[in-house]
């Protein structure tokens, strides 16, 4: 093992280790979630509360004791750049909405990128007990069971999932999903895009579509979905591109063509 491996390794472990802990965090306030103070950011669904704050700051704090010089951006705080190639990238509660109405799906999703690539991804999902683990050629695993996409899933066989947010018109949203039934498939929206991403990795939806998502939303569930066998859209991450937001899609090989097109002819 090359010193690669073993700063990947250390990262992939401490990423396991901080989800579980961010995770029973997060399940201790989503238990009392009507103590609560919910603030909105953009709009009125996009809400905000402590408990997405406090958990992401002691994610921040454990990455800076161990790898001090590791960059971490998060939804919450903002980007802090750092000096050793890797940057944590994390969204503390992925589905606040479900989180503060009493509803399950929610995660926390924590990724490690390194030359701009997700090589470590781990989302937690407290209400369900199931931690999604994977990093650049360790596999995918759900509860440290491999997950392997099965290539005879497609559209018209499984479940597409379907992302929207007011960066994207009511209009297109609804042509996308046109677009979709047209072609035999059917969808779903649980409120947490980086959960849905788990599910393609799990092989509960056949793919995961949405025009607008930040880095945060979607590293880990990239990292899952790739070393379980799937294909990805690139997700810009040069520069100052790893702070917008770009398309995401997710899928397993079998119908990443057909949601491409999709995503090409509703751009």
């Amino acid at each position: 093992m090359n010193s690669n491996d073993v700063a990947l390794s250390a990262r992939f472990a401490l990423a396991k280790s901080l989800a579980a802990d961010a995770g029973a965090m997060a399940l201790d306030y989503f238990n009392r979630r009507d103590t609560l103070v919910i603030e909105t950011k953009r709009d009125l669904q996009d809400v905000v509360s402590i408990a997405d704050r406090n958990v992401e700051t002691f994610l921040r704090q454990r990455v800076a004791e161990i790898h001090p010089e590791d960059g971490f951006l998060g939804e919450e705080f903002g980007f802090a750049e750092g000096r050793s190639g890797f940057t944590w990238v994390v969204d503390p509660i992925d589905g606040t909405a479900p989180f503060v109405n009493g509803m399950p799906t929610w995660c926390v999703s924590i990724a490690v990128l390194h030359g701009g690539e997700p090589v470590v991804g781990v989302i937690h999902v407290p209400c369900s007990d199931e931690i999604f683990a994977a990093a650049r050629g360790f596999g995918a695993t759900l509860n440290e069971n491999i997950m392997t996409l099965d290539p005879s899933r497609n559209i018209q066989n499984a479940m597409t999932g379907i992302g929207s947010n007011t960066y994207v018109t009511p209009e297109r949203v609804g042509a996308i999903i046109t677009d979709l039934l047209a072609q035999g498939g059917n969808f779903i929206r649980n409120g947490s895009g980086a959960l849905m991403l788990a599910y393609v990795a799990a092989g509960r939806l056949v793919g995961y579509y949405e025009p607008f998502m930040r880095a945060w939303d979607c590293m880990a569930g990239y990292c899952l979905v790739q070393e379980a066998g799937g294909r990805c859209l690139p997700f810009p991450t040069e520069g100052a591109k790893l702070l917008e937001g770009h398309p995401v899609l997710a899928s397993n090989t079998s119908c990443y063509d057909e949601l491409v097109g999709i995503h090409t002819a509703n751009q």
